[in-house]
């Protein structure tokens, strides 16, 4: 066991003394050592309750004749980091959650683990981790949220945020948007809708590394999520004995599946930056062209918040993620011969699954539409790519044209919308919000929400090279790369250029010559860094672009 360099021998006396002080066992030595990495804390409402997941584990563990040893992970919540300076933290802190599980699981020679997230950055952090470690690793996530009820509907955090800018509009009172904000979210748990969060989580079952239902059973079904966390405790150790590990399974037709899933299901924009990273660590490559092919092909078979009306507990009950892969399986788009952590090929897991729901799940004769759910667009303003969520954007904004309205932060542009100053037909140009410009590639879902709140998602269009929230819907396109930092072209865009998006056809270009781009190119400076100490002036340094999946290199590391 790779557990014995800390626990055999002579010279590990020391260490030895130190496992007793923690009340280890002469026969817990002789015991597979597993880490269960949880990132429980009470900042986050989606880990707030990943301790009783962690107790659960650690049954399992012990049930199969392991020894479990609970270790803690970083989290930052989205949703309160949203709006303001702490929005660049998120995305940098998944390379801190990859770099702080390699070293705390190496430092320790564990011989498993059992990764605990939920929320965010934090299931891509722990997914890099577990092919860069590449030991005996399950999935356990904490589960999605209920979706809160209002006037008689359910609703999620993305209705709080759109009520904002309901209320700017004028169209409610401040009685009703306390109504909403207390209402949207009634419990523990990833937000209800098929977020960044609950996306992350469903595809790391398609990948093979959580157990049926990680990514659906919510979280307030506190005995179906013990009994899938004691299965994920027995489970790892199994994996140990037998060293079953994640690059086993995750290969690259393990991606394929996941792409796939997350095209048919209309999941976050964001997995385009998550799914890259992961793969990276693996020495995989996953081109955003490849996002753009498989949606091609891909029906788009759910309509889930911010898409649609429906959230997590509905696709549960309709047969979750198994039904969803099952029924792809029907046009040959699933590679059955996968493995996953249960032992089965992802085909027998997925055969006998059924759709209980068809309201919630279409079948591949009957989709909503018969590509997926992220488009890849390039062109003048984005040579390398950009990213948009087409499943949430309104048939009448898939193909606009109209005056750029440009602003250099995110913050400038929320303070012009909410004074008003964005009219119907503009495309908002939001720049030196990328990897590097941000730094930290913030998501923009205050501007987008106060939009929609407004009315104006199906008249107002927005572009960035910063990133937009799993719960944005509307016209919006992130991922703009190069970026401005870099002195891509949107750093060359200026107020009323006339921009063309044509989602179709995968087109986002400026009406401007060559000949004028030039001219602009040399009157452009790179301005000074926004964040010149700490760690994200290290991260701004070394992160490649959003097009790579805004991965850290080392300086000199080739890719």
């Amino acid at each position: 066991m790779r557990s014995d360099l800390v626990k055999k021998g002579s010279t590990r006396a020391a260490p030895r003394s130190l496992f007793y002080a923690l009340g280890f066992s002469d026969e817990d030595l002789k015991k597979p050592m597993i880490a269960v990495v949880n990132a429980q804390n009470e900042i986050i409402a989606g880990h707030a309750h990943l301790d009783d997941q962690a107790k659960m584990v650690k049954y399992g563990i012990l049930a199969a004749g392991g020894v479990p040893v609970e270790v803690p992970a970083i989290g930052i919540c989205d949703g309160i980091a949203m709006g303001h300076e702490g929005m660049k933290y998120p995305l940098a802190s998944r390379e801190l959650i990859a770099d702080s599980v390699e070293a705390l699981v190496n430092g320790h020679a564990f011989d498993g683990m059992v990764l605990i997230p939920n929320c965010d950055k934090i299931v891509p952090g722990m997914l890099m981790a577990a092919l860069r470690l590449n030991i005996p690793t399950v999935f356990c996530s904490g589960g999605p949220m209920l979706p809160g009820r209002y006037e008689g509907k359910d609703i999620s955090i993305s209705q709080t945020f759109e009520a904002a800018g309901r209320f700017e509009a004028g169209k409610i009172n401040k009685q009703e948007l306390s109504c909403i904000e207390r209402s949207s979210c009634p419990g523990c748990g990833s937000c209800a809708g098929l977020f960044t969060a609950n996306t992350m989580n469903c595809l790391t079952e398609v990948l093979g590394m959580g157990l049926p239902g990680n990514g659906t059973i919510p979280a307030a079904f506190q005995g179906a999520r013990a009994r899938l966390a004691k299965k994920a405790g027995e489970t790892i150790v199994r994996l140990v004995k037998e060293q079953v590990l994640p690059r086993d399974i995750m290969t690259m037709n393990a991606f394929k599946n996941a792409i796939t899933v997350d095209m048919a299901i209309g999941g976050s924009s964001n997995t385009a930056l998550h799914l890259p990273a992961i793969a990276h660590e693996a020495g995989l490559k996953l081109p955003l062209s490849l996002f753009d092919k498989i949606s091609k092909k891909t029906p788009y078979l759910t309509k889930l918040s911010p898409g649609g009306s429906h959230h997590m507990i509905d696709l549960e009950e309709a047969g979750g993620i198994t039904a969803v892969m099952n029924e792809l399986s029907k046009l040959g788009l699933i590679n059955k011969g996968c493995k996953s952590v249960t032992g089965k090929t992802i085909g027998a897991l997925i055969k006998n699954a059924k759709i209980l729901r068809p309201d919630v799940i279409r079948t591949v004769e009957d989709p909503y539409r018969k590509t997926g759910g992220i488009a890849v667009l390039t062109g003048n303003i984005a040579p390398h790519c950009s990213v948009v969520k087409e499943s949430a954007v309104a048939e009448e904004m898939l193909v606009h044209s109209g005056p750029a309205r440009v602003f250099n932060s995110e913050d400038e542009a929320i303070k012009a919308i909410c004074s008003k100053k964005i009219n119907k037909g503009d495309v908002v140009v939001i720049r030196y919000e990328g990897p590097k410009g941000g730094p930290g590639m913030r998501e923009m879902l205050n501007p987008t929400s106060v939009l929609a709140g407004m009315g104006l998602d199906k008249d107002v269009a927005l572009l960035t090279d910063g990133r937009f929230s799993g719960a944005t819907r509307g016209a919006c396109i992130g991922h703009i790369s190069p970026e401005a930092r870099e002195g891509g072209n949107i750093a060359l865009i200026e107020e009323g250029d006339i921009i063309e998006i044509d989602i179709p056809n995968r087109k986002l270009n400026f009406k401007v010559s060559e000949k004028e781009l030039e001219k602009r190119r040399a009157k452009w400076k790179c301005p000074p860094p926004k964040v010149k100490h700490g760690y994200l002036a290290r991260y701004a340094a070394l992160v490649s672009s959003a097009a790579e999946g805004a991965i850290l290199r080392a300086p000199g590391e080739e890719d």
